[in-house]
């Protein structure tokens, strides 16, 4: 239901992936059914390994802003953090109050060079599909963008940034679209069947548990009366 309930939450957070619960069996040592025989005494449970993310590409949005950016293609947005460099979808760039190129969260957005920093005069900013960006004083920087061999290995970091361990390469094939937004892969008709699924199975559960104990109790308070002679 947690994962249930962030998806729901950001499915309009530009650059969201959503994500879904990977369960596994687990086998209890040493616990069994005695009423069963054979194979059928072992007891297993569920066990929830996992958060799984899909990164399939959200929709692309025309917004219109000159300083939003969309990835087009496998790739990632490079921004500094303290913790270290963080990979982002979500393009929704801003400049700060020293003119620097920045995430929604104020991390500078690092180019090929470094971050990227605008005077105060400089206007017309655009940016090609090779991530270059260009204003009335000339070229300013390339936006850096990265890919992952196995993008399944990247950690959520926030909502929509993400570490790893790999060492990233250029993304050759991503494109960079200017005025562009990729709003989240959250499917919400998906994922409000999927809440009201879980809810269904939670209260058939508890029912069953309450039945059950109840049978007990009543088997325990026959158990304990004494016959009558």
């Amino acid at each position: 239901m947690d994962v249930v309930s962030n998806n729901l939450a950001n499915m309009n957070t530009a650059g969201y992936k959503m994500g879904s619960l990977l369960f596994e069996e687990h086998l209890m040592p040493g616990a069994e059914m005695n009423e069963m025989t054979g194979r059928d005494k072992k007891v297993s449970f569920v066990l929830d390994s996992s958060v799984y993310r899909s990164f399939a590409e959200g929709n692309f949005e025309q917004s219109g802003n000159e300083l939003d950016v969309a990835i087009s293609g496998d790739g990632w947005f490079v921004v500094q953090t303290p913790d270290g460099d963080r990979y982002t979808r979500n393009g929704q760039l801003k400049l700060n109050a020293d003119g620097q190129l920045v995430s929604p969260a104020g991390h500078p957005v690092l180019g090929e060079t470094g971050p990227i920093t605008f005077g105060p005069n400089e206007a017309g900013i655009e940016i090609a599909k090779d991530g270059t960006i260009s204003t009335s004083e000339g070229e300013r920087g390339q936006l850096r963008v990265v890919q992952f061999a196995n993008n399944a290995t990247l950690k959520k970091q926030g909502e929509t940034l993400f570490s790893t361990d790999q060492q990233p390469d250029t993304a050759e094939d991503a494109r960079v679209l200017q005025g562009v937004v990729e709003k989240s892969n959250v499917q919400p008709i998906s994922e409000l069947t999927r809440m009201i699924e879980t809810v269904r199975a939670y209260t058939s559960v508890t029912q069953t548990m309450k039945q059950t104990q109840e049978l007990r109790r009543e088997a325990i308070e026959q158990l304990g009366t004494p016959p009558r002679g």
